[in-house]
C-alpha cells in the first residue's frame, strides 16, 4: 500500500480555516493577506486555529515585500515567533534572503534558533536563491528545517518542474520538498507524473463574490478575491489518494 500524500492548504481567514478542515486538509499554513503572498496571522486567528484537529503552521512574515530583513524587521519576526508559540501552534513558516537573492544564513539561523521546539518550513524565499538551489537545500537541512515550499524558482510549480526534479534528487530524502504555487486540480496530474512528492501545497481556492459599494471603492476589498473551497479541498484529496 502506497504512502499517503499529505495536502497542506494555505488559508487566511476563519472561514478558510473551517473550509480546509471540512474538506480533509492534512495541515494548514495559516496566514494573513494571501493576496500579498501571506503575512503573519493575527493573534485572534492563531487562537482560533489552535483548536484545529490538524497541525497548523503559521507564516512568520511581518510585512509585504522582499525577504531582506534589517534590525527592525528582525525584532518583529522574533516577536511573531513568540506569538506562534504562545498560541500553541505546531510550527512556523520562515524565510530570509540577502540582497542578491541567496538565503541569508545569519538571519535564518537566528530565526530557526528562536523557533527551537517548533516545526519549521522554509518558504518561497528559497525560490529567489537560484541558481544555487543545491546550496540552499543544504543550508535548510543544516538549520533544521523539515521541508521546503518551492515552485522551483518559477511563478508556478508546473513551470519549475525541471528545477524541482533536481531539488528532489539533491535532497535525497534528507528534507521534504513540497511543491507549491499554481497547484490545482488542472495541474496536479502533470506535477505528480514528474515529481516524487509526499506532500504538496495548494490554496484550493475559487473566485469569491466581489463585494461592491464603498468598501471596494475605498480599497478595503480585493477586486479579485478568492476563498478556500471545501469541495476543492475534498477533490484534491481524492486526486491524491
Amino acid at each position: 500500500m502506497s504512502e499517503t500524500i499529505l495536502l497542506e492548504v494555505c488559508v487566511d481567514s476563519p472561514e478558510g480555516l473551517a473550509s480546509a478542515i471540512a474538506g480533509g486538509a492534512d495541515r494548514i499554513e495559516l496566514c494573513a493577506a494571501l493576496e500579498t503572498g501571506g503575512l503573519t496571522p493575527s493573534a485572534g486567528l492563531m487562537a482560533l486555529a489552535a483548536k484545529a484537529p490538524i497541525p497548523v503552521y503559521a507564516m512568520v512574515r511581518s510585512r509585504p515585500g522582499d525577504f531582506v530583513y534589517g534590525d527592525g524587521d528582525m525584532a518583529a519576526l522574533l516577536a511573531d515567533i513568540d506569538a506562534v508559540r504562545a498560541a500553541g501552534l505546531e510550527g512556523v513558516v520562515l524565510g530570509a534572503n540577502r540582497a542578491d537573492g541567496s538565503l541569508d544564513r545569519d538571519v535564518l539561523a537566528r530565526l530557526a534558533d528562536h523557533a527551537r521546539g517548533l516545526g519549521k518550513t522554509l518558504h518561497r524565499a528559497f525560490d529567489l536563491a537560484g541558481p544555487d538551489f543545491a546550496g540552499a537545500i543544504d543550508l535548510a537541512i543544516e538549520l533544521g528545517f523539515e521541508r521546503i515550499l518551492t515552485s522551483g524558482g518559477e511563478t508556478t510549480a508546473l513551470k519549475g518542474l525541471d528545477v524541482l526534479a533536481a531539488c528532489f534528487a539533491h535532497a535525497g530524502g534528507r528534507i521534504a520538498i513540497m511543491p507549491g504555487s499554481g497547484v490545482n486540480l488542472e495541474t496536479l496530474a502533470a506535477i505528480r507524473a514528474r515529481l516524487p512528492f509526499r506532500q504538496i501545497h495548494s490554496s484550493c481556492s475559487v473566485a469569491a463574490d466581489v463585494a461592491g459599494g464603498k468598501a471596494l471603492e475605498l480599497g478595503f476589498v480585493s477586486p479579485r478575491p478568492k476563498r478556500t473551497d471545501t469541495a476543492t479541498v475534498r477533490a484534491m484529496k481524492a486526486a491524491l489518494a
